[in-house]
């Protein structure tokens, strides 16, 4: 059945949402490949991420106006309680680091830790951050994620005292979903006071995100160098092309059609296939420790999942 506002079908857009969680889990085994063919460092290959997703965003819609000449390219509308200018600036800063927070992670503690603590953490930041700022309403459901979320924690941390988990990386981590989470909740106000639509303000985070990670990149190391450059560089164009320029419109046209509860649940494919491909392509070792961290972590969403389906029949 099709969505009365986009038109796209519930099906397809679960299908965008499990393409784009997929291909989100290949980036931290991506970039631990380019750390291993190169020199670069995380605030490079924050750069050309970026760089190189925005360049093809905007050749795509490019390619849309050309095929679609009588209709309006995606526009911005200008928010009523949010100065425009103001919060690109903002939410591109903070895409900044939470982009580069999760690199220096992947390389401080390795790829599956480091997606299971950033993806995990995220939305438990989200829900907390939407209570303090939004008001809404956290209920049962959102204690007891942020409980689990820091029993999940504590378990990765104080269990990987073996070196399979670092502290560093972890607090990384952290960082990173910090980032995500304030991008996240400007882009929820925005949106409940007119602002930008997602694929304007996602094109404007990607711009500010690679002008603000342009001279810290240059000062690491811009270019690939050492080791393999050229795999290097064929490993970062797959970066921008695939989860970032492909899979961001994806997530967001999926995400307008189904419920947020669902979403949620689907995009749980991202940590399971990052931790599948650091174990399996990577070798990293799977303690029992990491095991049972990750999944009393990973039980935070499932009762974010069930408060929101509650909360959503009760209104």
């Amino acid at each position: 059945m099709p969505n009365s506002r986009s038109g796209l079908p519930v099906g397809r857009g679960l299908l965008f949402l499990a393409v784009a969680g997929a291909t989100w889990g290949t980036t931290g085994a991506a970039v631990d490949l380019v750390y291993g063919s190169s020199e670069l460092g995380p605030l490079s290959v924050s750069f050309w991420r970026y760089a190189g997703g925005l360049a093809l965003l905007l050749a795509g819609r490019a390619v849309l106006r050309r095929l679609r000449p009588g209709q309006a390219a995606p526009g911005a509308r200008r928010p009523r309680g949010l100065p425009r200018l103001a919060l690109r600036l903002v939410t591109g800063l903070c895409l900044a680091l939470f982009q580069t927070a999760y690199f220096g992670a992947v390389a401080a503690t390795g790829v599956a830790v480091s997606t299971v603590v950033t993806l995990g953490a995220a939305p438990v930041f989200v829900a907390a951050g939407a209570r303090l700022v939004l008001r809404e309403r956290l209920g049962s459901g959102g204690l007891l994620a942020v409980a689990a979320a820091l029993a999940g924690l504590a378990v990765l941390v104080l269990g990987g005292q073996d070196g399979t988990v670092r502290v560093p990386g972890v607090a990384l981590a952290l960082l990173s979903a910090a980032g995500f989470a304030v991008s996240t909740l400007l882009a929820r106000a925005a949106g409940n006071a007119g602002g930008d639509d997602p694929y304007t303000l996602t094109v404007w985070s990607f711009g500010v995100g690679a002008v603000a990670l342009l001279p810290l990149a240059a000062v690491e190391g811009l270019l690939p160098h050492g080791g393999q450059p050229w795999s290097a560089f064929w490993l970062l164009l797959y970066v921008a092309a695939v989860p970032t320029a492909l899979a961001y419109p994806l997530y967001f046209a999926g995400a307008a059609v189904v419920r947020a509860a669902t979403a949620s649940a689907v995009m749980l494919i991202e940590p399971v296939g990052a931790a599948v491909l650091a174990v399996g392509l990577l070798g990293e070792p799977l303690t029992a420790a990491t095991l049972t961290g990750t999944l009393v972590l990973l039980s935070s969403l499932l009762f974010l999942i069930r408060a929101e389906t509650v909360g959503a029949r009760e209104t």
